[in-house]
């Protein structure tokens, strides 16, 4: 893929992220306080863990995306000063969109370029765009799966669900 067509399809896939941010958004809120301990199993973060994980790596996929280079992922524990959803919702709504702002002025010479994703795999940016989209999107619908059994409601994401209706 030459430049002018990663630009394009860069631009395409922030348009996507872009409609998604609310649908995160909407999901975030809806999760109660009073469980955020609540994980389906041993191995599954804790709802508190989810949520820290989705916003911070939003932030940081992109903003690595933007840089050209991955570095340590955030760190989610206490220190991240993410203790509730509404934290999270309002850290979102601040970082997100500035970093997925930052990866639009990329040039399509910049997405072409290949990335590595800490040894993991090697993209190039305009890769990594749609990696971020589907890794957000694979989170959420994570999260959206902790709600009732944390006794909340899942809130419509691409329509109604059965506690909108």
């Amino acid at each position: 893929m030459g430049p002018q067509e990663a630009k394009a399809v860069a631009d395409f896939l922030i348009a996507e992220y872009e409609n998604e941010i609310q649908a995160t958004l909407r999901v975030i809120e809806a999760v109660p306080t009073s469980r955020l301990d609540y994980r389906p199993d041993a191995k599954a973060k804790t709802g508190l863990g989810l949520v820290r994980h989705i916003t911070l790596e939003d932030e940081w996929i992109l903003n690595c995306i933007a840089n050209g280079v991955f570095t340590t992922p955030p760190d989610d524990s206490d220190a991240c000063e993410i203790m509730s959803p509404a934290d999270a919702v309002a850290r979102y709504k601040q970082k997100v969109p500035a970093a997925l702002n930052r990866v639009r002025a990329l040039s399509g010479e910049q997405l072409v370029n290949v990335i590595d994703l800490m040894g993991m795999i090697q993209l190039p940016a305009v890769n990594l765009v749609s990696l971020a989209v589907k890794h957000s999107v694979h989170h959420r619908g994570q999260l959206s799966t902790y709600l009732r059994p944390m006794g909340g409601k899942v809130p419509g994401i691409y329509g109604p669900s059965a506690d909108t209706q």
